[in-house]
């Protein structure tokens, strides 16, 4: 009760059904859902494809019985007896060190997750703050770099924040009372809340209970992270401290502030807030950066930090009339272009001898693609230089599978040549090309 007292911000008032028809039940089931949300719902999970949940069960073996699983989904989920099965725990290695937790639900329980996040979704998204970037219809990640970028320009101030376990620290109690005010479907908000009890099982089968968090790498989840964090901190911070501008990408928060004074403030401010919330900021990753450049010259122990894959940092920029001058811009960060290199050293095609140049080139093409992209948009030049490697494991490969190249020198000469006879048979090729025309 203490903690909903200190964090009455999320406590909103309660709202009255929409009217609008969906809520309204049918004589014969008492929720009203129609068969097609469910295959609807199935569709965009089958498109986002996914591992096996606690029960073993593959997309393809659903799919096997699509019907009757499907009917199943729908019976249960109009009849109200439709009860979530475990959450299975995977671990995944972070590029820090540490282990991020997922938790994977059934294929049928991402399907009936899907169903509430359709009805859902267009009420979000007419409450969401604008400077909430993740996992929403029409915003992107390099959205919010973009707009991160630019405010780095008008405010050298930059309050980086990492909330310590966020997706297994959030608060049911504080969030089914968001859900309240804006879900007035009985239905979904009884799902809700029994998805988020639903017992996590490990690899070993021992369940594993929950009284606080949503798993990350459930349906439902990004929907309501965005939820719990739109009442903990964006209309909150804009109540509260007028004007200071940000961007946030699910728990990935960024604060622009006009001097160091007003960062430290604000960090304290919300240290509290959070607290307050049942949340933490990772005391070592969350800090305050100066972004130096031409016009902001003055010394700072921190001037770089990174957000959604890039770092942002000073770097000597040459403008379009050819004068060099430093601007604090974003490129693609360490991490990010370590794990794009082990990715590529990974790749089985380089094990395989008897594969030849041309299947080489398409291997992971829409990867590549991906990651051109993503990371091609800032500081281009950075990306090149991750990009280089992947010719180096090529030149590896083709020593290995010509004999006539064994000698490293043959090797990079005759790749050299096959890259001037075509330069566009590498997708990154051809980047490299349109970054050096553009030069």
């Amino acid at each position: 009760m203490a903690l909903k007292r200190r964090c009455d911000a999320v406590r909103p008032e309660q709202t009255q059904p929409t009217g609008d028809g969906r809520s309204c039940k049918s004589q014969a089931k008492p929720f009203e859902i129609s068969k097609q949300e469910v295959f609807e719902a199935y569709k965009r999970v089958k498109s986002n494809k996914g591992g096996e949940g606690s029960d073993g069960q593959s997309l393809e073996d659903f799919d096997a019985d699509l019907k009757n699983n499907l009917y199943k989904i729908w019976n249960r989920l109009s009849s109200g007896s439709y009860m979530p099965p475990p959450v299975l725990r995977v671990e995944i290695s972070k590029s820090d060190g540490g282990i991020r937790q997922l938790g994977i639900p059934t294929v049928g329980d991402r399907i009936a997750q899907m169903v509430v996040k359709q009805r859902m979704e267009p009420e979000m998204e007419r409450i969401f703050h604008p400077d909430s970037y993740g996992y929403r219809r029409g915003k992107s990640a390099l959205d919010a770099v973009a707009v991160t970028r630019e405010r780095c320009w008008h405010r050298p101030w930059v309050l980086d924040m990492d909330i310590k376990g966020f997706f297994d620290a959030i608060d049911h109690d504080l969030l089914m009372l968001a859900v309240e005010k804006h879900v007035p479907e009985k239905w979904m908000r009884l799902y809700i809340e029994r998805w988020l009890k639903t017992p996590v099982q490990h690899r070993d089968g021992r369940l594993e209970t929950r009284d606080v968090g949503t798993p990350q790498g459930g349906v439902i989840s990004p929907v309501l992270a965005n939820l719990f964090l739109h009442y903990v901190f964006d209309i909150w911070i804009e109540k509260h401290w007028h004007g200071i501008q940000f961007a946030r990408y699910a728990d990935d928060i960024v604060c622009h502030c006009v001097s160091e004074r007003e960062a430290l403030r604000l960090k304290d401010v919300l240290n509290e807030r959070f607290e307050a919330c049942g949340l933490t900021l990772h005391p070592g990753k969350t800090k305050i950066v100066y972004c130096k450049s031409s016009n902001n010259k003055q010394d700072y122990p921190r001037v770089s930090f990174d957000f959604l894959g890039h770092t942002f940092k000073p770097r000597l920029i040459k403008s379009r009339k050819g004068v060099f001058f430093v601007g604090f811009t974003p490129a693609i960060s360490g991490r990010a272009a370590k794990a794009i290199r082990e990715k590529i050293r990974n790749w089985k095609i380089f094990r395989n001898s008897r594969t030849d140049l041309s299947a080489v080139a398409n291997y992971k093409r829409s990867t590549l693609t991906g990651w051109i992209n993503y990371f091609g948009r800032y500081g281009r030049a950075e990306l090149m230089r991750t990009m280089i490697y992947l010719d180096q494991v090529v030149v590896r490969w083709a020593r290995r599978k010509y004999k006539r190249l064994k000698r490293k020198r043959k090797a990079v000469r005759w790749f050299t040549g096959v890259r001037l006879r075509e330069p566009n048979l590498f997708v990154h090729w051809r980047f490299a090309n349109e970054t050096m025309a553009g030069r």
